[in-house]
């Protein structure tokens, strides 16, 4: 059975035989349907991105936001794939990430991502530059036995847990036909095509989940391409947009629209509910920086009346703790190189102007939380 999108192809003989599906490269061939529906989609997608884009270009604590959406991208991104966690797990200064391996999970996705990242500015978005982000990925983690790195040299399916490739609910391409579409992938990324980038984005997603070619990792690592392709098309001058958590909400819809591609090849029906997710997390993200930067105003003019030498460190601790918004005071001690006494009397101070909340004791050790900050940071986790 063919259709635009692929073949699928018979593989072995007798009760071994299975089939796998072999994607055409992209772009489609009849080319992209821009119908009414799916130009309105790709107008307000591309609105909001520019939107976007142009706030997070004018904060002052932008690369705060960056760093917190990345926790919580991380975070959404490996729930999809059931890591069962939560964000103040992973802020939590105080709890074993190393013993902790659904954790672990989700600091090596911001590791990975952070690495991908910096990367990119040497690297034109490639096969190689995908290789090194899943190693750094699935070190040390569940999966880490599965090839980090490598592309695999067997055949790998979609099912639910204890499926076999009997009663798959989809089989990738073979390992040969792999290399081969992972191959055309990385020219399709560094082409000129003529479709608008975000059509081309939500076109390399599909294609890369469809070709599954990592034996653990693929959804994390597809949808983090999202993000570097679109910095590398300068579309985003910051990786200020995240999909997961709409992908998350959406996760049958989601799952159901590429397999529809595979079937009948109807790629515009993936785009416009791609689009979708664009837009509304873009949306999203302009709330949560408008949100965001409320709240640094409303809390900086509550030191205004301090003595310019006791500013200085409380302004230190508060800066901190917009990084680390669960502490507690020996390592935020430690980290600022300020006394331990210093860093506890600034802390009671925070209390008292209800920028801090003493959390739950982990041992002996108190930790204290910037709970408004956290609010905004658990909507949707």
């Amino acid at each position: 059975m063919s259709n635009r999108a692929g073949t699928f192809i018979n593989n072995l003989s007798g009760e071994m035989a299975y089939n796998s599906f072999r994607p055409n490269s992209l772009p489609p061939n009849p080319a992209i349907v821009l119908d009414n529906e799916l130009v309105s989609k790709l107008i307000d997608a591309n609105k909001k991105l520019a939107m976007l884009d142009g706030l997070s270009s004018h904060i002052p604590n932008v690369d705060l936001f960056v760093s917190m959406y990345v926790r919580k991208e991380a975070l959404l991104s490996s729930q999809i794939e059931g890591t069962q966690c939560t964000l103040d797990d992973i802020l939590n200064p105080l709890l074993e990430k190393n013993t902790n391996l659904n954790v672990l999970d989700v600091v090596n996705y911001i590791k990975a991502t952070e690495f991908a990242l910096s990367r990119l500015q040497t690297l034109p978005l490639c096969n190689r530059l995908i290789k090194e982000t899943h190693a750094v990925l699935m070190e040390g983690v569940r999966g880490q036995e599965k090839n980090p790195g490598e592309f695999r040299y067997s055949q790998n399916w979609i099912g639910g847990q204890g499926s076999t490739i009997r009663n798959a609910r989809y089989i990738p391409p073979n390992p040969e036909d792999m290399q081969i579409a992972m191959s055309d992938l990385e020219k399709y990324m560094n082409s000129n095509d003529s479709l608008d980038p975000l059509i081309q984005i939500a076109l390399i997603h599909y294609q890369f989940e469809t070709i599954h070619p990592f034996l653990d990792g693929n959804g994390r690592i597809g949808r983090l391409l999202i993000t570097l392709f679109m910095m590398e098309k300068k579309i985003l001058s910051r990786p200020s947009l995240y999909i997961s958590y709409f992908l998350k909400m959406n996760r049958i819809e989601y799952y159901d629209r590429m397999t529809q591609v595979r079937k009948t090849g109807d790629y515009e029906q993936w785009i416009i509910f791609f689009l979708e997710a664009l837009a509304d997390s873009a949306s999203d993200a302009i709330q949560t920086i408008d949100k965001f930067t409320v709240l640094h105003n409303n809390n900086i003019v509550k030191f205004n009346n301090l003595s310019e030498r006791q500013r200085s460190s409380v302004l230190k601790v508060f800066d901190y703790i917009e990084n680390n918004p669960i502490i507690d005071i020996q390592k935020t001690a430690s980290a600022l190189n300020l006394a331990y006494n210093t860093v506890s009397k600034i802390v009671m101070l925070l209390i008292e102007k209800g920028i801090l909340k003493e959390s739950d004791k982990i041992g002996k050790a108190k930790i204290y939380s910037y709970y408004e900050y956290l609010n905004i940071l658990r909507k949707d986790t």
